[in-house]
């Protein structure tokens, strides 16, 4: 399975408070696992990850859906000049 990378990166608090910028869809979909609180967008974000990795959704579609998801659960942070 091939890295389906998305561009810029996401940053977003982890359970454990740390910083972790999200860059590709495998990523995304592992961190919204490890989230607890999981409204309606947390469930458009997992759907679209997995059609994603299905090749049936781009990965920009995939960061767009986490992203959104990462706002609703508090968990967005803001960027850093030196992140890409």
């Amino acid at each position: 399975m091939s890295i389906l990378s998305f561009t810029p990166k996401v940053p977003v608090k982890t359970n454990a408070g740390y910083r972790l910028l999200v860059s590709n869809v495998q990523a995304a979909s592992q961190e919204l696992l490890t989230w607890t609180e999981r409204g309606p967008h947390w469930n458009r974000a997992a759907r679209v990850c997995t059609a994603a990795l299905a090749g049936k959704a781009t990965p920009q579609e995939a960061r767009r859906c986490f992203r959104i998801a990462a706002i609703e659960n508090g968990r967005l942070l803001p960027r850093i000049e030196d992140e890409n």
